[in-house]
Formats: structure tokens, C-alpha cells, sequence
């Protein structure tokens, strides 16, 4: 069973999703909220496998509250909701450390496969639509601390080569099964570096690992 809380300051909005959610058999609506200090302290005392977090609310937005249920160490993983494809929050959002993000106007069924891909650890966003957002927003990117070369940062020190070179890729954009078939290794192997790279970075998910990518620019932006 998938516990979810929904955040979003309009209540229509969270009837909707609500009557969705609870239309299942494998999900239970632990609660809603209107902002992001009661997501925050919702979080704390329910424990939801996922929130659903909109961005824009008043007093703290979603991205903050994000920050504060991820930094906090909790289990809970959180599914933004944007109105926009390429919401200029949403890339904060994903730095705050959200899992993926999903259109509002997404289809039933999209929604409630994103809180299941959610709740068992993936990446809501698939690859490619991941680079093209991280494009669009390069310039949101935090000037390093000081000069450092391509692979030079210390989160990839206990990378191996073909872990260094497996992660490049995924900031590219590549999908396991391209991984695999471009370097020619099994699938479950590629799964099994994968999971090795976000374990040693401390990335939560794939698009974690695409973010760290990036800001340690062994991928520059296109």
C-alpha cells in the first residue's frame, strides 16, 4: 500500500486528486494541505511514502518544503506538480531534491504511475525530457566554489572509470537499455552500476544523478 499526502492550495485541485487516489486499491490519501509549512510538519508526523507537492502556494512554497522533508532525512519522497512542461520552478525544484515532477493536466493514469514509480525509488521524469530540462535552465546552475576540472569533484572520487563514464551518460540523457547496447554490456549490468553511482554519490534517484552530473560538469550544457 502507497501512503500519499497531497500539498496544494487549491482545494478543487485536491478533491481531484484525492477522489483519483483513493479509487485505488494500492493507495491510501494519508491527508492534505494547503502550504508548505503543513506539508512539512505533515510529513514528520504521518510518514508518507510520497507527497504530492504543488510549487506556487502562499507563505512557503513547495520548493522550500521540499528541501525541508528532504534535508530532514525522511523516507518520503516527493512528486511535484507543475502547471507548465517547463515550469521555471520545477528545475529548483528537482535541486531541492524531489524525485521527478508531473504536468497537473497529466492523464489518470500518468499520475498514478508517477506515485508508483515514485514510491519504489525511480525517477518520475524520464531521461530525455531530464536533459531538456536541465538545459533549458543551465543558467540556474551555482558557480563552483572554485575551478574544478571535469570529474575532478570529490562526490566522484569513489567512482570507478566505467562508473564515471556510465554516469556522463546518464547526465546525457541515455536510458539503461541505450547504455547498454552502446557499451555494450548486459542490462542487468548497467542496472547494477547504476545503482552502485547512486549509492556512492548519495543521489536518491536517477535525476539526482543527472543534477550531480552536471554540477560537476562532465556534462556541459548543450
Amino acid at each position: 500500500m502507497t501512503t500519499v499526502l497531497i500539498i496544494d492550495d487549491q482545494s478543487l485541485q485536491r478533491f481531484g486528486f484525492r477522489m483519483l487516489l483513493e479509487s485505488q486499491d494500492d493507495m491510501t490519501v494519508l491527508g492534505e494541505a494547503g502550504n508548505g509549512s503543513e506539508a512539512v510538519r505533515m510529513t514528520a508526523e504521518l510518514h508518507p511514502d510520497v507527497v504530492l507537492m504543488d510549487i506556487r502556494m502562499p507563505g512557503l512554497d513547495g520548493i522550500e518544503a521540499t528541501r525541508r522533508i528532504v534535508s530532514s532525512g525522511a523516507r518520503t519522497r516527493v512528486l511535484i506538480l507543475t502547471t507548465f512542461d517547463l515550469d521555471e520552478y520545477a528545475y529548483a525544484g528537482l535541486r531541492a531534491g524531489a524525485s521527478g515532477f508531473l504536468i497537473k493536466d497529466a492523464q489518470p493514469e500518468e499520475l498514478l504511475a508517477g506515485i508508483r514509480a515514485v514510491a519504489t525509488g525511480d525517477a518520475v521524469v524520464a531521461p530525455s525530457l531530464t536533459r531538456r530540462l536541465l538545459d533549458a535552465y543551465a543558467e540556474h546552475l551555482p558557480a563552483p566554489d572554485r575551478e574544478t576540472a571535469p570529474g575532478g569533484d570529490p562526490r566522484l572520487l569513489s567512482l570507478t572509470d566505467r562508473e564515471r563514464e556510465i554516469l556522463t551518460v546518464i547526465g546525457q540523457g541515455w536510458t539503461n537499455a541505450e547504455i547498454s547496447a552502446r557499451l555494450h554490456l548486459a542490462e542487468s549490468t548497467v542496472k547494477t552500476h547504476v545503482s552502485r553511482i547512486l549509492a556512492k554519490t548519495g543521489s536518491r534517484d536517477r535525476i539526482q544523478a543527472v543534477i550531480l552530473a552536471y554540477d560537476t560538469k562532465l556534462v556541459q550544457p548543450s
